[in-house]
Formats: C-alpha cells, sequence, structure tokens
C-alpha cells in the first residue's frame, strides 16, 4: 500500500510516495537521486549502505523506509555542507577509496567514530569499521586516512 512519508534527509525533509516496506536504500538512490550509500550484499553485512540516523552508523539495505520516519537522516553528501569534511580529505590524501565503492559506509562509519572517540587507537580503529568491506582491500589506506582525519580533528 502506497502512502506519503516524511523523510528527514541531510537537513531537508521530503515528502515521498512510497510502500512503507521500501528499503531506505531504494528511497534514497531512486527517489532522492542520493547515490553514495550503495546496494551491495543485501543483508547489512558489508556497509556500502551505510547512512547516519540520529547521529548512528546505521545500513539502509534492509530496513523498511517506514522505521526512519520522524528520525534524521544523512548521507554521504550531507556530512558537510561547506565541502569536503576532514574524513573525506584523509581518505582522498591517503588514497583510501580505489573503486569507490565502500567508500561512503567507512566514511560515515569514520565519522561516527570520531564523535564518539576523537583520539582512537588502532584496535578502536579496527573494532569500529570491523563490519565493512573493502572489495580492492585497501584497509591499510583506509586506517592511515582514519589516523590522519583523527589528527586533524585534534588541531
Amino acid at each position: 500500500m502506497i502512502r506519503t512519508m516524511n523523510l528527514h534527509v541531510n537537513g531537508r525533509v521530503f515528502n515521498v510516495e512510497v510502500d512503507p516496506e521500501t528499503p531506505l536504500l531504494y528511497i534514497l538512490r531512486n527517489d532522492l537521486g542520493l547515490k553514495a550509500a550503495k546496494p551491495a550484499c543485501g543483508l547489512e553485512q558489508c556497509g556500502a549502505c551505510k547512512v547516519l540516523v540520529d547521529g548512528r552508523g546505521m545500513p539502509s539495505c534492509r530496513k523498511p523506509v517506514s522505521f526512519f520516519e520522524g528520525k534524521e537522516i544523512v548521507t554521504l553528501e550531507g556530512i558537510d555542507e561547506a565541502g569536503m569534511h576532514v574524513v573525506q580529505r584523509a581518505f582522498v590524501a591517503e588514497q583510501a577509496a580505489q573503486c569507490g565503492y565502500c567508500t561512503a559506509g567507512f566514511i560515515l562509519a569514520t565519522v561516527t567514530l570520531l564523535r564518539q572517540n576523537p583520539h582512537p587507537n588502532d584496535d578502536e580503529i579496527r573494532a569500529a569499521l570491523a563490519r565493512h568491506l573493502c572489495r580492492c582491500g585497501t584497509y591499510d589506506r583506509i586506517l592511515r586516512a582514519v589516523r590522519r582525519a583523527a589528527e586533524e580533528v585534534r588541531v
């Protein structure tokens, strides 16, 4: 059954006509044109579809859009209105995004980590990113990017 839902995404309110059981990922990509979150495993296991929901990282590939109504959703496109977020700059500087498919999830997980713990050690970084998969295997670069972002946040 199709109904109108109000979604708060990247600081804006969108009224969308959707089946409330449709996964949020498809609404973001197909209805709102926000392509950073990617469809990949479809099982909430790889992190490619991650978004921030009320400030916490959450997969968007399986949960129905109705779950997100009234919550504040932020995608990679909305993490920094002024340009590139410090984490994005660090990923570019360390060449941590090879194919780019997983990058949005890793960046949002890093943003969440640094908000909770601006001075993480390597074990804490690995734990925060453990549920994210990089098909290209750039894990060392990603680790360097997170360290760089943490250093910039400290300044």
